[in-house]
């Protein structure tokens, strides 16, 4: 499924020779891939630099078909997630420190990389990870971003006990798990009347769920922003204790707007999260291995990718959407 223009505000099926691995690189039979607000965001041309044409997809969960060569870290055979982030450069200043998120020469998996709507795709073999056992392709594909932003944002968010997620959906219902097996009290924010979004976030561990503009019982330690509203930033800086911090976890975001300097006073801190790096990747997985994480799924044909993104355009996914090949 290609994003043949941009602008086009949908994609088409399309019949393509089976890619090849190059040095370095893996080709992965895809057995789901996870549709994400980003991949919308790509769609309804909301982000700069699309290369089209383009086939979407970054929560891919598949098994190496074949390897290229001088590939050392997988091998044929074996399941793997492909993410977001598909390539770095390796040298710059900021892969050498680890942060590879913030490569200026990074590309994305189905962005300027082909990615996962499709029957197959090629990955560079540094940014593929082994799946945890106990997971169906289908289950653990909302992890490869849903799961991984949600695990780099819990991080930067900090330790404090009392965690706001405003924006329910794929992201925020895998986090919440994790955050409350850490002893967290998860505070879920939604759209007013969402009661869908909200029974969820109660069954997966939030001690409280209410609408995005209600005051939580008790004051927020830290919050994470999933939702692409810029309004809620200052909406979750007035439910915030000092020395708080509201991590902004999506790659798009509508403006903030100006609000009063008291909201940021006494040490709150608003800050971005960009991208992943390879080892959130790792240790989020190691994670899941651990702890059995609920991914709520409503799964499409691959065909059906325009209805699996209209339905996430109009808030009618509860959960994660997942894209199957079943042909």
């Amino acid at each position: 499924m290609v994003l043949t223009r941009r602008g086009a505000g949908s994609l088409q099926a399309e019949e393509r020779g089976v890619p090849q691995p190059g040095p370095g690189q893996v080709l992965v039979r895809v057995g789901a891939c996870g549709v994400c607000r980003t991949d919308l965001h790509l769609v309804d041309d909301e982000l700069p630099d699309v290369r089209v044409p383009i086939v979407p997809g970054h929560e891919v969960i598949g098994t190496v078909e074949r390897v290229g060569l001088d590939v050392t870290l997988v091998e044929a055979g074996q399941r793997v997630g492909v993410p977001w982030l598909g390539f770095s450069c390796g040298h710059c200043q900021y892969c050498a420190a680890g942060r590879e998120n913030l490569c200026l020469q990074a590309e994305f998996t189905g962005y300027q990389r082909d990615g996962g709507y499709a029957e197959f795709l090629v990955a560079d073999e540094r940014f593929v990870f082994a799946v945890p056992d106990g997971y169906s392709d289908v289950e653990a594909a909302p992890l490869m971003c849903a799961g991984l932003i949600g695990y780099r944002s819990n991080r930067i968010a900090g330790t404090g006990r009392r965690l706001g997620v405003y924006g329910f959906g794929a992201a925020a219902h895998i986090i919440t798990q994790v955050a409350a097996h850490q002893g967290k009290e998860v505070y879920a924010f939604t759209s007013p009347g969402d009661a869908a979004a909200q029974a969820l976030a109660q069954a997966v561990g939030a001690v409280w769920a209410g609408a995005s503009t209600e005051a939580p019982p008790d004051e927020l330690d830290a919050a994470i922003i999933f939702a692409p509203v810029g309004a809620l930033v200052p909406e979750a800086l007035s439910r915030s204790a000092a020395g708080a911090t509201i991590v902004c976890a999506g790659i798009h975001m509508s403006d903030i707007p100006a609000f009063p300097y008291r909201l940021l006073w006494r040490e709150r801190c608003v800050r971005s999260v960009a991208n992943l790096t390879p080892a959130d990747a790792t240790e989020f997985l190691e994670v899941a291995s651990r702890i059995r994480i609920r991914t709520h799924v409503r799964e499409y044909d691959l065909l059906k990718a325009n209805d699996a993104l209209a339905d996430l355009r109009g808030g009618r996914v509860n959960g994660a959407a997942v894209l199957t090949f079943r042909s």
